[in-house]
């Protein structure tokens, strides 16, 4: 099929590595055009391991665009992740879209209309050619994640290849599954004290295993699990932050802009959302991957390289 921007088939990527000692080297540029004065502490900062981290995310924030992407994948995600949302609770939740509307905190007014186009439609509006149609355009996703991860861990450029749909659709399904999981566990979580805990618990293990798997299959293995726990650790302890604020924020936001703009804006307010996420998601994939790379004890450790 030849070489494209938007799939990929990682199974022949090489093991790229950071050219060693291009980020000191850089650092050192940048110290020197400093005032005198200043070189001393922030070269001893830079130095240490917290500026170490700091300066390789920033850097590595840079070269992959981290706010370009960010609104790439926030896009993707809500054309990709609703509509398999909508086919789930379609084929296997009968007219009943209550779970559905929880999920993504539907105002009311649009519920009201998911409501009479679930029970209008019934089982019959996802036929097979457009369940297939559905799950082909929800792979977007997962080539823009797989360019961003690609980016982040230095990797080549994807190539397009169909050995790679099975797990392009694995993502997304897992992706929206997982969404629908946290609501419906956390229910149950609630009513076991102390029920803020275990909510919290549930949603941070889901985020855990979710963000370990995603780059895991989408890049093919090549990066080995432990070297992404650090990555999957940071997005669940942000997400500790900003799920329990967009729980407050979100509802109200898509109750104003539904009265005032109607449907636009109630869509425009999801993207907003989902850049705040996605914008979480490629950053802590930043910091998490300066962590594992870094060549204190902690990274060696992340690498399985102490004794």
């Amino acid at each position: 099929m030849g070489e494209a921007e938007t799939d990929a088939d990682l199974s022949a990527w090489p093991d790229v590595q950071e050219p060693p000692g291009a980020v000191e080297a850089v650092a050192g540029a940048a110290i020197e055009r400093l005032p005198e004065r200043v070189r001393g502490p922030v070269g001893w900062l830079l130095a240490r391991w917290p500026g170490r981290i700091f300066f390789r995310s920033a850097a590595a924030c840079v070269r992959i665009e981290i706010f370009d992407r960010s609104m790439t994948i926030a896009a993707q995600f809500f054309t990709s992740v609703f509509p398999i949302l909508i086919l789930i609770a379609t084929w296997f939740g009968g007219t009943d879209s209550r779970t559905l509307a929880d999920v993504v905190s539907m105002p009311e007014e649009s519920r009201s209309l998911l409501d009479q186009a679930l029970q209008n439609s019934g089982g019959s509006t996802f036929g097979v050619v457009g369940v297939l149609i559905v799950l082909a355009s929800a792979t977007s996703l997962s080539r823009a994640l797989t360019r961003g991860y690609a980016a982040i861990w230095l990797l080549p450029r994807p190539r397009s290849s169909l050995r790679s749909a099975w797990r392009w659709l694995a993502v997304v399904v897992s992706l929206a599954l997982s969404l629908i999981v946290v609501r419906a566990l956390g229910g149950y979580m609630a009513a076991i004290p102390p029920g803020n805990v275990w909510q919290r618990v549930v949603a941070f293990s889901i985020d855990v295993a979710v963000t370990l798997f995603v780059p895991w299959l989408l890049l093919s293995g090549l990066i080995p699990v432990r070297r992404l726990l650090p990555t999957s650790l940071l997005f669940a302890l942000v997400m500790l932050v900003v799920r329990p604020a967009s729980a407050v924020w979100l509802p109200h936001a898509l109750e104003v802009s539904a009265e005032r703009y109607g449907s636009i804006g109630v869509a425009f307010t999801y993207l907003a959302w989902l850049y705040v996420v996605a914008f979480c998601l490629l950053l802590s994939a930043v910091v998490g991957k300066a962590v594992a790379m870094d060549e204190g004890w902690l990274g060696r450790w992340f690498r399985g390289e102490t004794g």
